[in-house]
């Protein structure tokens, strides 16, 4: 950064405070503006934290945010209460964080920047409507004072009005089940159900009326009693004896596949002796299904005789059993497995994971999850233990796990505590957020950080990220390392161009002018066609081959 630009940054930051002390907000918001768009995050962080202090309401907004964006959530919350109930944008900002901790006083910081008219705390409000079970009356209230601007609201009344016309359309034809007593037809009505799952994810308290219409239709067919135990599984939280007990009825009424789904969801849950038990069960009474999981269970245990006698029973024309058949040849050869993939050791790591060993705790939740069958979903307790003590792998695991549930803050949390423990991988992750949120100094941090592992990728990323602030001589080392490693990978275009702009702007204009050469030829291709079109930002960032090449040139002619 140049003298003139610390000298800018400086007036701009004054200037700053003193509207801020002025009580004039849009005089404020202008010179918060030019930190946020010119990414100068780390020096506009004392200014606004001073123009806090004086009451500047988008100061605490923009400050919240980024506290939150580099991992101080408790910081972030205590900015935007400051100025909550007086700026929609700090009770927006105030709703979303508490709502990613499932804090139920969301709802009145949503239902305050409502009031201040902001629109995306309606549809907030609106979504907490549904996930209470109350679909028609989010959509109503979505649609109330709408005008022609809000289409942000359209959206979200079409999926609400779609659920209960949906609803409507099960209860019409459960009702006409009942009148004919046609327990098939019970189970054809609910059938609609099974394509909700994400809603009720997002919205359960959808489920109690999805419920209602199971146990209706589960008077005419055990078949329902099940289709009501998955919709439960599914659910946030844990109601697995209410689960169980649906599973049990409907086997004792006859339903073989009541016996696989309760071995279905023992093995998801990591109960695999359980799990054996009913997968046996609806393998004796003729169930494939239950017979090839039956089968995978034995494989994956290393009880090859049992696994092959298994699948022996199922069609040997099916691809699915040729396969298996091949594994189960290919494991016999290989001998011993990895401690990794050895499900034999389960009872001794549950074991010392029940006494408190927490890397233990970890160990047997990989393993389960990795090799036993078990689901992201169960897998979260055994985690959780290592991950919080900081071992790095184990918050890795635990922020793939969040990824795969579909929790994204989760995720990112998790992520953080990994690569501030060290996992380099976990850095680069960070890095990228960091990106997606155009706070690219922070970016620059974790990249260069990344690059620790010896990897080109990171070595070329890290490079780059200097090279866009101008750090030129200490982009040069990464982005040398990326060349000689990495020239013949996808990112060897990239890498290219940014090390002929860091030769370029240090003078060595014929070694860059190569460079610039092969980059500018191969760029939209290679690389621009790998960056988003809107995100106007990123590409204010990217280099221009040609024109840096045209300046190369000009520099040696001149020379």
């Amino acid at each position: 950064m140049d003298q003139d630009e610390t000298q800018t940054i400086r007036k701009f930051g004054e200037d700053l405070v003193a509207a801020a002390l002025a009580g004039d907000a849009k005089t404020a918001r202008g010179f918060t503006d030019y930190f946020v768009f010119g990414h100068h995050i780390d020096e506009g962080i004392p200014y606004w934290e001073r123009a806090v202090e004086a009451g500047d309401a988008f100061s605490a907004f923009t400050l919240a945010r980024y506290r939150k964006i580099r991992g101080d959530r408790a910081e972030a919350e205590r900015l935007y209460r400051l100025a909550a109930d007086r700026d929609a944008g700090c009770a927006y900002g105030l709703g979303v964080l508490l709502q990613e901790d499932d804090d139920p006083e969301a709802a009145r910081w949503f239902q305050e920047g409502w009031d201040m008219g902001r629109l995306d705390c309606k549809i907030e409000l609106g979504k907490l409507l549904a996930a209470e079970g109350k679909p028609a009356e989010a959509a109503a209230f979505l649609m109330q004072d709408t005008g022609l601007g809000d289409i942000a609201v359209f959206r979200w009344v079409q999926l609400f009005e779609g659920v209960r016309e949906t609803f409507d359309g099960i209860a019409a034809a459960l009702d006409a089940a009942e009148a004919a007593g046609d327990g098939e037809a019970a189970v054809a009505a609910v059938e609609p159900l099974e394509d909700m799952n994400g809603e009720f994810k997002n919205y359960p308290g959808l489920a109690i009326e999805a419920g209602e219409y199971l146990r209706r239709a589960a008077a005419l067919s055990p078949v329902a009693l099940v289709e009501h135990a998955i919709l439960l599984e599914r659910l946030p939280g844990d109601r697995w004896p209410e689960v169980r007990d649906l599973l049990l009825r409907s086997h004792e009424a006859g339903y073989a596949g009541a016996a696989f789904v309760l071995g279905l969801f023992n093995e998801e849950r990591g109960e695999l002796a359980e799990a054996e038990r009913w997968y046996t069960t609806a393998a004796e009474a003729g169930h494939r299904a239950g017979r090839r999981k039956l089968a995978d269970l034995c494989l994956r245990q290393r009880r090859f005789d049992e696994a092959e006698a298994s699948l022996g029973l199922l069609d040997p024309d099916d691809d699915d059993i040729a396969d298996r058949l091949a594994l189960l040849a290919s494991l016999r050869e290989d001998g011993e497995p990895s401690p990794e993939e050895d499900l034999r050791r389960l009872p001794e790591l549950r074991e010392r994971a029940e006494a408190g060993d927490v890397r233990a705790s970890f160990e047997y939740g990989r393993l389960l999850y990795d090799w036993g069958g078990g689901t992201a979903r169960w897998a979260v307790r055994w985690y959780e233990p290592a991950a919080r003590a900081g071992d790095a792998e184990a918050a890795a695991g635990l922020s793939r796990l969040y990824e795969e549930l579909g929790d994204p803050s989760r995720r990112d949390r998790w992520k953080r505590v990994a690569a501030e423990a060290g996992d380099l991988d976990a850095c680069y992750s960070m890095a990228w957020l960091s990106e997606h949120h155009h706070d690219y100094q922070e970016a620059e941090r974790w990249f260069v950080r990344a690059a620790a592992d010896g990897s080109a990728l990171h070595a070329m990323m890290a490079g780059k990220a200097l090279a866009q602030r101008g750090a030129y001589e200490e982009a040069e080392p990464y982005l040398r390392k990326a060349w000689e490693e990495g020239r013949d990978e996808a990112f060897g275009t990239e890498t290219a161009g940014y090390l002929g702009l860091v030769l370029n702007r240090t003078g060595r204009h014929e070694e860059a002018v190569e460079l610039l050469t092969l980059a500018a030829a191969t760029w939209r291709e290679d690389v621009r066609s790998r960056y988003s079109s809107d995100d106007l930002q990123m590409l204010s960032r990217m280099l221009r081959p040609e024109e840096e090449l045209e300046a190369a040139e000009q520099a040696l002619a001149a020379g």
